[in-house]
C-alpha cells in the first residue's frame, strides 16, 4: 500500500464521515488490524468516540473485525473498500441506466446507509419517489419491491452476513464478538414480504403546529409496533458485481472500436449469459456453445447461424484473443478471455498516456517495444525509422519516467560495459503499478483543490443558500413576483458571476475525478487479474 493510497483514503473518509472517523480509519489503514485498547491509546481519542467511529466504518462495510486466538477482537479497515467510495456515483448511474429511477434510489439508499432491511429500503424509496410525482399520484410499494427483487436476481444487491441462531448450550461462555455467517445459496434470496401501501409525502410547515404531540404519538406507535417480517435480514450493495459490469462494458466497447457493432453485440450476449455464473476474479467466462449464443442474441439482430459462426471464428482468430475456442461440441464452444481482455485494455491505456505525454514518436517506440519485447538501441532506431539522436533522447525520457526499463545481459561475469548487451523492454505490470500510484495522487490533488475552492468561497456559498431558502419558503406561501425579485437581487451581479465560475470549476473537478477513476478501475482490474493468475499457476 502506497502513501498516495493512504492519503486518498484519508481525504475520502474526512469528506464523507468527518474528522473522527477519518482519524480512526486512516490509523487502521496505515497499521492494519488493532484491538480497541491500542486504537484508543495510539490515536488519543476517547473510548466512546472510537467505538462510534468503528460502528460507522463497520455499518458502511469499510471496516471488519476478527476474533484472535487469544480471545481479543481486532478491528481493521480495508483500503480497497474505502477507495470504492470514488465509484459510488458510477454505481448509482449504472442502476439508473439498467433499472430506472427506482433502481437508482434503491442503490443510493443502500450506499448512504451501508446496510438496510428490504422493508426499510422499499418504504424510503417509495416516499422519495412520491415526493417527486405530481399531486394525487403515489408510488406503490409493490413496484419498488419488484425492482429490488430484480437487483437481487442479477446480484447487484446481496444479503449481509448475520449472527447464526444460538443452538449450543446457554451456559457456555459467550464469545467477545459474534461471528457473522451466511449460506451462499441464501445470499441473493429475497424474503417474502407482504408490503402493502403507497409512498407518503412530507407535510408542510403549516401543518406542524402541534409537532410535539405528533412526536409523542409516533414514539408510542413505534413502541407498540411489531418488528417487520424481515427484521435482522440486512442488504448491501454488491461492489464486485458492479465492477464486473464495468469490466464487461469496457470489453464490449473495445470490441466495437476494433471490429464492428455486431461483433460487440455477440460479445455482450456472451458476457450477459455468464454474468451470474462467472466469479468476478475468473480468468475466463463459462464455455458457451454457438447454438446457445445464437438463441440468446437480442431480437433486433437478424443474423443467421452461419453468419454468427463466421463472426465467432473471426473473433477467435483475432490477435488480441478476447474470444477463445475451447471445444467443438454444440457448433463450437467459446469463452471470453477476461484476463487477456483486461491486459489489452491496460496496454491500450499505457499507449494512450505515452502518446499524450511524450508525443506520437515516443508512442511508436513504445508500441514497437511491446511487440518485439526486447530491443537494443540501434534496433529501435532502425525499426522505428527515427534518427539516432532523437531515438536516444526519447528512450532515456521514457526510461527516466519508468515507462520502459533497461535489461543488462553480460557476455562475461565481470559485467564490463563493452561486453554487455543493453536491451530496452516494457514491463507492463510495473508500468501499470506506477501509473496507478500517479492516478491516486491526481485524485487526491483534485479533492484538495475542490476543498480549497469551496473554502475560499464559503461566505458567498452560505449567502446563496440563505437566499435560496428564503425564495423557496416565499414561493410556498404564494409571494408576489416583485417580492421574489427583491430577494433575488440580494446577490449582486459580480457575486452571481463568481458563483457561476465556482460552479463551473467544481463541475470540471468532479468530471476529472470520474475520468481518473475510470482509468484507476481499468489499471487496478488488470493488476488484480495478473496477481490472481500468478497465484493459480502451480
Amino acid at each position: 500500500m502506497t502513501q498516495a493510497e493512504i492519503k486518498l483514503c484519508s481525504l475520502l473518509l474526512q469528506e464523507h464521515f468527518g474528522e473522527i472517523v477519518e482519524k480512526i480509519g486512516t490509523y487502521l489503514v496505515r497499521t492494519g488490524g488493532q484491538p480497541l485498547r491500542v486504537i484508543v491509546s495510539d490515536t488519543g481519542t476517547s473510548l466512546d468516540q472510537v467505538k462510534k467511529a468503528l460502528c460507522v466504518l463497520i455499518q458502511h462495510n469499510l471496516g471488519t473485525y476478527q476474533i484472535q486466538k487469544r480471545g481479543f477482537v481486532e478491528y481493521s479497515v480495508q483500503c480497497s473498500r474505502v477507495l470504492c467510495i470514488l465509484r459510488y456515483p458510477r454505481y448509482i448511474y449504472t442502476a439508473k441506466t439498467l433499472y430506472g429511477d427506482t433502481g437508482e434510489l434503491i442503490v443510493e439508499e443502500l450506499l448512504l446507509n451501508g446496510k438496510m432491511p428490504m422493508s426499510a429500503v422499499v418504504t424510503k424509496v417509495a416516499d422519495r419517489l412520491t415526493e417527486t410525482m405530481e399531486d394525487g399520484k403515489t408510488m406503490d410499494y409493490t413496484e419498488v419491491s419488484s425492482t429490488f427483487v430484480r437487483l437481487a436476481d442479477t446480484h447487484f444487491v446481496q444479503r449481509c452476513p448475520g449472527v447464526p441462531d444460538a443452538s449450543g448450550p446457554s451456559d457456555s461462555a459467550a464469545p467477545p464478538a459474534p461471528t457473522l455467517v451466511i449460506d451462499e445459496k441464501d445470499m441473493y434470496s429475497v424474503p417474502r414480504l407482504n408490503l402493502i401501501g403507497k409512498g407518503k409525502r412530507r407535510r408542510s410547515c403549516d401543518d406542524d403546529d402541534n409537532g410535539e404531540h405528533k412526536a409523542k404519538k409516533q414514539k408510542q406507535d413505534l413502541e407498540s409496533q411489531e418488528p417487520p417480517p424481515d427484521d435482522g435480514i440486512y442488504w448491501q450493495v454488491n461492489r464486485d458485481r458492479f465492477h464486473q459490469h464495468f469490466r464487461d462494458q469496457a470489453i464490449v466497447s473495445a470490441v466495437a472500436n476494433r471490429m464492428d457493432q455486431t461483433s460487440s453485440e455477440i460479445v455482450r450476449t456472451m458476457l450477459r449469459m455468464s454474468e451470474v455464473t462467472t466469479s468476478s476474479n475468473a480468468a475466463y467466462t463459462q464455455p458457451l456453445s454457438s447454438n446457445e449464443i445464437f438463441r440468446s442474441l437480442p431480437a433486433g439482430y437478424n443474423i443467421g447461424k452461419q453468419v454468427l459462426d463466421q463472426y465467432l471464428t473471426l473473433l477467435a482468430d483475432d490477435p488480441l484473443e478476447f474470444i477463445g475456442k475451447s471445444g467443438d461440441s454444440g457448433g463450437g464452444m467459446y469463452v471470453v478471455n477476461l484476463h487477456k481482455a483486461l491486459a489489452s485494455l491496460a496496454t491500450a491505456t499505457l499507449e494512450s498516456i505515452v502518446q499524450e505525454r511524450f508525443g506520437s514518436r515516443c508512442a511508436r517506440i513504445f508500441r514497437l517495444l511491446l511487440r518485439k519485447k526486447h530491443l537494443e538501441q540501434k534496433q529501435v532506431e532502425d525499426f522505428a525509422m527515427i534518427p539516432a539522436k532523437e531515438a536516444k533522447d526519447m528512450l532515456y525520457k521514457m526510461l527516466s519516467e519508468n515507462f520502459v526499463s533497461l535489461q543488462e545481459i553480460p557476455k562475461t561475469p565481470d559485467h564490463a560495459p563493452s561486453r554487455t548487451f543493453y536491451l530496452y523492454t516494457v514491463n507492463v505490470l510495473a508500468s501499470t503499478r506506477m501509473l496507478l500510484h500517479r492516478c491516486y495522487k491526481s485524485v487526491a490533488n483534485l479533492i484538495e483543490r475542490r476543498q480549497y475552492e469551496t473554502r475560499e468561497n464559503k461566505r458567498l456559498l452560505e449567502k446563496s443558500q440563505r437566499v435560496e431558502a428564503i425564495l423557496a419558503s416565499m414561493q410556498a406561501t404564494g409571494a408576489e413576483e416583485v417580492q421574489l425579485q427583491e430577494i433575488e437581487e440580494m446577490i449582486t451581479a459580480p457575486e452571481r458571476q463568481q458563483l457561476e465560475s465556482l460552479k463551473h470549476t467544481v463541475n470540471k473537478i468532479d468530471a476529472s475525478e470520474n475520468q481518473v477513476d475510470e482509468t484507476i478501475f481499468l489499471l487496478a482490474s488488470y493488476v488484480d487479474s495478473t496477481v490472481v493468475a500468478a497465484a493459480k499457476k502451480p
